[in-house]
């Protein structure tokens, strides 16, 4: 008997596949048997994640996915997916007092209004098969704001919203959509963080983590149970990362 979370014969589109979560989880996917079609706007980082997937079969783009002509032009370019991760994303540290409509806009282009176009072309030119899952990279600073974080945050906790609502609209063809919220996690956006943050910061932080800082790996793992048929009863959830 086939285990449940094999992903053998799915179709799965990951976006900022270039690095951080996005590359470990293209990369744990392919292992479980999908064929990945992974995109970022890195060329040299993008093929360094292409040539560590599992397999064949596997696609990649280079695009910038908050450009709304090339993303309806390259969903029109796709096959039948069988589930879709939205990794890509970017951080803000900047107080309430400093932010200006620039900032605004450069936060929230690629961290809520680049993953709902893209669903929207995905739905609209039927690129979704039935029971589908969709899975959203937030974060649990949601729930646990932190100083200067206030656009990262907001972007987010948008994005959580609109994946609840869409899980109604999408249930009646058993396509399910989960946000995962994970807590620290070491990857090359943590590193930028600590060059914002002086090392007692960073050891504050550290230690009000139950289990530490997490891994890539982690997250991925978590990404393949809401893509496999192991959470197919689940959609419109939030899984909260971290011990918080």
């Amino acid at each position: 008997m086939e285990s449940p979370f094999s992903l053998k014969d799915k179709c799965i589109l990951v976006t900022g596949a270039s690095s951080g979560i996005g590359q470990r989880v293209a990369i744990r996917l392919s292992k479980e048997g999908a064929k990945v079609i992974i995109v970022g706007r890195n060329q040299e980082r993008l093929s360094e994640t292409f040539s560590q997937l599992s397999g064949e079969g596997h696609i990649s783009f280079v695009a910038d996915i908050t450009d709304e002509k090339i993303v309806k032009e390259g969903v029109a370019s796709l096959g039948i997916l069988h589930g879709v991760v939205h990794s890509a994303g970017i951080t803000s540290h900047i107080p309430a007092q400093l932010i200006g409509k620039k900032q605004i806009d450069e936060v929230f282009k690629i961290n809520f209004e680049a993953p709902v176009l893209l669903n929207r072309f995905l739905i609209s030119q039927k690129k979704l098969a039935d029971g589908a899952s969709l899975v959203f990279l937030s974060t649990i600073a949601t729930l646990h704001p932190y100083y200067g974080g206030a656009l990262y945050t907001s972007s987010k906790k948008a994005l959580e919203g609109y994946c609840t609502t869409l899980a109604l609209e999408l249930a009646s063809r058993k396509i399910r959509a989960n946000c995962i919220s994970p807590a620290m996690v070491e990857t090359p956006m943590l590193e930028k963080v600590t060059k914002t943050l002086s090392p007692e910061s960073m050891a504050v932080m550290k230690s009000i983590h139950p289990l530490g800082f997490g891994t890539t790996d982690d997250v991925a793992n978590t990404v393949l149970f809401l893509l496999s048929d192991a959470s197919k009863w689940i959609t419109g959830a939030n899984i909260l990362m971290g011990g918080f």
